[in-house]
This record gives C-alpha cells, sequence and structure tokens, in this order.
C-alpha cells in the first residue's frame, strides 16, 4: 500500500487526511503548526520537518492549503515539494488555486520524473469529516485511474474532468455559479417580502419548484439566513469572495464576459469591508435586506425536513 503524505491539516486538510488514515494507508504529515498533527500521530502517522520531506517519503503527497501563494511556497519554494519528490511519485494539489499556476508548475515535475493532478473538493469542512466530498480532478487519466481508490477514501464522489488544471477550472465555475445563484435568491426573497409574502409561504413555493432541487444552497438558505444566524461557517464568506475571485481573473485571462460573478465578487468585496470575512458566505443576504429595507426570516423552517422533501421528491414542479 503506498504512503501518503499529506501537507496542511486545516479544516479541510484535517478531515480529509483522517479519512485516508482510516483506510488504512500509512501517513507522513506536515503543517505549520505542529499541534494540528496530533491526531494523526496519534493514529500511527510520521512527522516530517517540512513539505520536502514529506515528499521524499511518500508515494503519493496531498496538499491543501488556502490559495495559490500557499501552493506555489510550499510546491516549487525552499524545502517545497518539488525538491523533495521522487521520480515515479504523485503530487496532488487539493486547493482551490490558479488553474494557470497548476499548469506553470506541472512541467518542473514532469522533469523530475513525477506526475501532478490538482483535485479541488467541495463540500466544505463537514463533509471532509464525513468522506462527503466531490474530488474534481484534472491531469493525465491513467494516474487519476491509478490513485482514484485513494481518492475515494475521503471523497464519496470523485470525477476526472480533464487534463492538468481541468479541476480547478471546474472548482472554480461551481463556486462562482452557487454564489452567483445565491445572490439572485437573495434579491428574489427580498422582492417576495417587502411585496407582501412572508417568507417561510414564499420559499415553500421556491423549493416545491425546480429550484428545490439545488439542495446545497437550499438547505443553507434554511440555516443561515432564515434564522439571521452566520456562525459558525460552513462556507466563510471570504474563501467564497477567493473562489469568486480566481473565476473572474480566469475570465478575464479568457476574455470572457461575466457579468453576473463580477457583481456577486463586489457584493462579497463590500460584505468583507463588513467584517464578515469568517462568517457564512450567505451573510450576503443583509446586504441585499439593508438595501431592500426587509428582513428574510422564517426560523420555524427544519433544514433536515426541507432536506428530505428535495430528496424524495426530486422532480417536484
Amino acid at each position: 500500500m503506498e504512503t501518503v503524505g499529506f501537507i496542511g491539516l486545516g479544516n479541510m486538510g484535517g478531515g480529509m487526511s483522517l479519512n485516508i488514515q482510516k483506510a488504512g494507508y500509512p501517513m507522513v504529515v506536515y503543517d505549520l503548526r505542529e499541534e494540528a498533527a496530533k491526531p494523526l500521530l496519534e493514529g500511527g502517522a510520521r512527522l516530517a520537518g517540512s513539505p520536502a520531506e514529506v515528499a521524499r517519503l511518500s508515494d503519493v503527497t496531498f496538499t491543501s492549503l488556502p490559495g495559490p501563494k500557499e501552493v506555489e511556497a510550499v510546491a516549487t519554494g525552499l524545502e517545497g515539494v518539488l525538491e523533495g519528490i521522487r521520480p515515479g511519485a504523485i503530487w496532488v494539489d487539493l486547493s482551490t488555486s490558479r488553474p494557470t499556476l497548476i499548469r506553470e508548475i506541472e512541467p518542473r515535475f514532469r522533469e523530475k520524473g513525477a506526475h501532478v493532478l490538482d483535485a479541488p473538493v467541495s463540500g466544505g469542512k463537514s463533509g471532509a469529516a464525513s468522506r462527503n466530498l466531490a474530488v474534481m480532478v484534472g491531469g493525465e487519466r491513467d494516474i487519476f485511474d491509478r490513485i482514484k481508490p485513494l481518492l475515494e477514501a475521503f471523497g464519496d464522489k470523485v470525477f476526472y474532468a480533464g487534463s492538468i488544471g481541468a479541476g480547478s477550472v471546474s472548482k472554480l465555475v461551481h463556486n462562482m455559479i452557487g454564489h452567483g445563484v445565491r445572490q439572485a435568491i437573495a434579491e428574489g426573497l427580498t422582492l417576495g417580502v417587502k411585496a407582501g409574502v412572508d417568507a417561510e409561504s414564499l420559499w415553500e413555493c421556491v423549493r416545491r419548484g425546480s429550484l428545490g432541487r439545488m439542495n446545497v444552497l437550499h438547505e443553507g438558505i434554511v440555516r443561515t439566513v432564515f434564522r439571521g444566524e452566520f456562525e459558525p461557517a460552513s462556507f466563510a464568506l471570504s474563501l467564497a469572495r477567493k473562489d469568486v475571485g480566481l473565476a473572474t481573473d480566469l475570465g478575464r485571462e479568457f476574455n470572457v464576459p461575466m457579468p453576473v460573478a463580477n457583481l456577486a465578487e463586489q457584493i462579497a468585496i463590500e460584505a468583507m469591508n463588513r467584517g464578515w470575512g469568517d462568517r457564512d458566505s450567505s451573510v450576503t443576504f443583509l446586504l441585499q435586506e439593508e438595501q431592500a429595507g426587509v428582513e428574510v426570516r422564517a426560523p420555524q423552517v427544519d433544514p433536515a425536513q426541507a432536506a428530505r422533501f428535495i430528496t424524495t421528491h426530486p422532480d417536484a414542479e
């Protein structure tokens, strides 16, 4: 069985690495905060002193990092993954990062005879802990096929997206659409409430229509907006702002007009300037409510019951 290295044991990396360990893989781990490695060390993992040492001791090395700056530093900086990786070994970046960056880095690993996959994930901290994650993978198809069982140790929905960078493109598109749709829902609900429909009845009509199939958005709105509670965050606004910003950067790189995504980014920036970065990304509803002069609240609606309705009535119209 392959020795698996894991670098970055934070909100996402902590849960994913523990699930890899539970699947029986021997592990080598590293994090700037040594205490983050404690649960894995108690399970028998070895603590490395640098990303290079992790790669040197591992057949497959994963990184789960905050963004492009950290990915570049950990991958190619002093004592980075590139320095330690062996020919035939594999580096898999799970971070939400710039597709262009992974495409620029990959040839340097190829020169050493190593392989690279970009495999950002979707599902949040709870999904990382429970193995309820989508994993979107870009890179060589045969390398993907080789380590798919390892990816399935922490993700229950593993997809091959295409060549290197395709996973990152898919993740940015996913999050950009989600944030843009959330903003459209904010506009629709504030309009409906201000026009005289109570929030619970209005949402009942929306969720019984085709939009009701959008389980994740639905459950998130019920849990946060309807209660006026945006902490603890399921997906922090600062992360949503970063991801939408990466998507609009990609749009400019490829000359793709993206007016809704750019508007959603500006709204996220406005919310960030309110100091809401650590709150759930649905907190942007508060800006819309403020501008519309109305609140969307229905605290009695049960998220679990609403989710069950969508699961058992997937074609509700």
